[in-house]
């Protein structure tokens, strides 16, 4: 199959498609997705409630799904007869090998392989010049505490720590690979973050950081905001994240650089 027909459901799986160099192949996307300039496939819905009925019309030859969350839409289409490809990264490893795996199922794989190696660098790149920088300086990894939803405040889970660790920093709130959970002020307060994130999921960037002490939660800590797509997106946009977070985290160290 040289050049598929592709319906993607996911933001993320849009996102590594394009990464890829192969924006040309997607038919369909749901009305979540960023697509290239100049590209314009048919929007089959949201990332919840996709039209299956749209997308047996435009017959794609694989369909990508993305997280647990979409994983009865995935089941579903495959009784209609569609190929889906479904992931459910829970680390940055798994995020990272599954840009291989798109490479294959869109008949990219030579793409695939190269955008996993590519990426691996840069995560090296970072993680090696936080290290040098710790080491030279004495100093310890600064906690840092991730919200990924404000409304009840939820601390991010699945890779996010594994984005923390690797950007210099501690994340004592949710284990590597676990889901993102609930959590209140007093639990953040314990572990006396030094810096605040907050990249709720659909805001983008457009979040005031002054909602943390609206809240009333008195933390002595630096609030940022991260755009929501570099931190909660599985896809090549992490490494953005990842570069961005370690920035934040260790300025002196990327000013030498």
């Amino acid at each position: 199959m040289d050049s598929p027909r592709v319906v993607s459901l996911a933001p993320s799986a849009t996102a590594t498609i394009t990464a890829l160099g192969a924006s040309d192949r997607l038919v369909g996307v749901t009305h979540h997705c960023a697509v290239e300039s100049g590209q314009s496939p048919v929007s089959v819905g949201g990332w919840m409630t996709p039209d299956l009925d749209r997308i047996d019309q435009l017959d794609p030859d694989v369909v990508l799904t993305s997280d647990g969350l979409q994983a009865e839409i995935a089941e579903e289409l495959r009784q209609r007869d569609h190929h889906v490809i479904h992931h459910e990264p829970a680390s940055l490893a798994e995020v990272v090998a599954s840009f291989a795996d798109v490479g294959a199922a869109i008949g990219r794989p030579d793409a695939g392989e190269r955008l996993v190696e590519n990426a691996r660098d840069r995560i090296d790149v970072v993680s090696g010049t936080v290290a040098e920088r710790l080491e030279r300086s004495d100093q310890s990894r600064p906690v840092v505490y991730c919200e990924e939803w404000m409304d009840p405040p939820m601390a991010a889970g699945n890779w996010v720590p594994d984005v923390v660790r690797t950007a210099g920093g501690q994340y004592p709130f949710v284990d590597p690979g676990e889901r993102s959970r609930e959590i209140d002020e007093e639990t953040v307060r314990s572990h006396d973050p030094d810096h605040v994130v907050l990249h709720p999921c659909g805001y983008g960037d457009r979040v005031d950081p002054s909602v943390v002490h609206d809240r009333g939660w008195d933390l002595d800590a630096e609030v940022h905001v991260l755009n929501d797509d570099l931190l909660n997106q599985p896809s090549p946009n992490l490494l953005a994240g990842i570069e961005q977070l370690a920035e934040t985290l260790h300025p002196e160290a990327f000013r030498e650089e």
